[in-house]
């Protein structure tokens, strides 16, 4: 079980995410009303989905001992006017990969699990404390 918390008080759209051991600083652009002093919710959406990616890739490769010296992840989240997103991911690895590396590292981040997590969806249910 994974579990984070969130709390707002007056100031602009500052908002304190406590997950784990770590506190975090969520907040809107200035244009938006906010204060620009951290990432917004969508930022954070996006950073799991590179990072979780990156974690995943190099934990692969270490385990086939594979020359990866580096992966850089972009992840852009895209939303229509329809109301619809979509989500593009580029890879970039940096080391001496065979075709067939590569192709089963781009294949493995399909599979990661925030990917898996967004791709299946998840229930949310609220209720009132």
């Amino acid at each position: 079980m994974i579990h984070a918390s969130a709390s707002i008080a007056k100031t602009a759209y500052r908002t304190t995410v406590q997950t784990g051991r770590h506190t975090l600083i969520t907040d809107e652009p200035a244009d938006r009303g906010g204060q620009d002093v951290g990432p917004t919710p969508s930022e954070l959406l996006a950073g799991a989905l590179a990072s979780c990616t990156a974690i995943t890739l190099r934990m692969y490769a270490d385990h086939k001992q594979w020359p990866l010296e580096a992966v850089h992840v972009d992840v852009t989240v895209k939303r229509a006017a329809d109301k619809s997103t979509s989500i593009d991911r580029v890879l970039r690895f940096e080391g001496d990969l065979t075709t067939e590396q590569s192709s089963r590292l781009a294949d493995i981040a399909e599979r990661t699990p925030v990917t898996l997590t967004l791709k299946a969806g998840a229930e949310i249910r609220t209720t009132v404390a």
